[in-house]
């Protein structure tokens, strides 16, 4: 059957059309994406602006007629922590549902990494035994492990790479100040949930997935996209404090300078490779393995895992 996935996230709203079925990989067919930055829209750090419920609109309506050209049978909606964390989000999906008849699921940070757990496995298969997942968005950071294809352990905190930007590195280019007491404050926050996974033991295979880590290991030497999904890339916990090094002290000009990193991820790439780094330290992690698939796949998975007519839950 031909999905389609809409994810409204802090940075991006994307929609994927996803040629699926039970058993089967599931193949893109089809991406449309358009950075909105939902949560720079929030005011006073609480409500979604007006601005940003009509152009978040205008990006769903968009979405659905491409689903209706590409000849998508179902749409998934979700939608993640800018949403989740508005004060009037609530208000803003059941705007949209009035006006487009299309639901939007908001997920918790829990359901996140328990989703993006789910990709994971499915993509490294049984032989990975003990996974240990790490997941960088633009306004969390998930952290899972497991035997199975539900996680063990999990847990998700406010560290994603824009929001910790947007919020505590306000200089261009850094304040060494301002990025120390962020390096500081996010390790903090992870050494106080360590024991939720710490407590199941070493993982037998360490993963990351999304944008940020994914352009941490590009700059650091992996294979560009360009060479397909199946080529394994790698991430060291060497190069990932070398990175933050090194960013700590480039303008966002820089950054941008430099292969692989796109310019809406420059300003907030040193974030993200501070918290890759205080993840890595603090779960002594040399290194990473780079997995294509994340929350979006797992949504899937989780949907073709149903029998016919049971409702999608999350």
């Amino acid at each position: 059957m031909r999905l389609g996935v809409l994810d409204i996230g802090s940075n991006t709203v994307h929609f994927l059309v996803m040629d699926a079925h039970q058993g089967g990989r599931p193949l893109p067919a089809y991406s449309h994406k358009t950075e909105l930055r939902l949560a720079e829209h929030l005011v006073d750090g609480h409500a979604l602006s007006e601005e940003g419920i009509e152009t978040l609109h205008r990006l769903v309506a968009e979405a659905l007629e491409i689903a209706e050209d590409k000849g998508v049978q179902e749409t998934l909606a979700f939608a993640t922590s800018a949403i989740r964390e508005a004060s009037n989000g609530e208000e803003v999906l059941g705007r949209i549902k009035a006006e487009l008849q299309t639901d939007i699921e908001v997920l918790s940070g829990m359901d996140e990494a328990r989703l993006t757990f789910l990709a994971v496995r499915r993509w490294f298969g049984w032989s990975s035994h003990r996974l240990q997942v790490f997941d960088i968005g633009g306004g969390s950071l998930e952290i899972a492990t497991g035997t199975d294809e539900q996680p063990d352990g999990a847990f998700s905190l406010p560290l994603g790479a824009g929001r910790l930007t947007r919020d505590r590195l306000t200089l261009d280019p850094p304040d060494p100040d301002q990025v120390r007491a962020l390096r500081r404050h996010i390790r903090a926050e992870i050494a106080a949930r360590i024991g939720a996974i710490a407590r199941f033991g070493p993982p037998d295979h360490a993963v990351a997935t999304s944008k940020t880590f994914k352009q941490l290991a590009r700059i650091a030497g992996a294979a560009p996209s360009a060479e397909g999904p199946f080529v394994r890339r790698t991430l060291s916990r060497t190069a990932v404090r070398e990175w933050s090094d090194r960013l700590a002290g480039m303008s966002i000009l820089q950054r941008m300078q430099i292969p692989g990193v796109s310019p809406g991820r420059a300003p907030q790439l040193l974030a993200g490779a501070l918290v890759a780094e205080a993840a890595m330290d603090l779960f002594d992690i040399e290194e990473l393995e780079i997995c294509p698939w994340a929350l979006r796949e797992g949504i899937i998975l989780r949907r073709l895992d149903l029998l016919p007519g049971e409702p999608l839950s999350f």
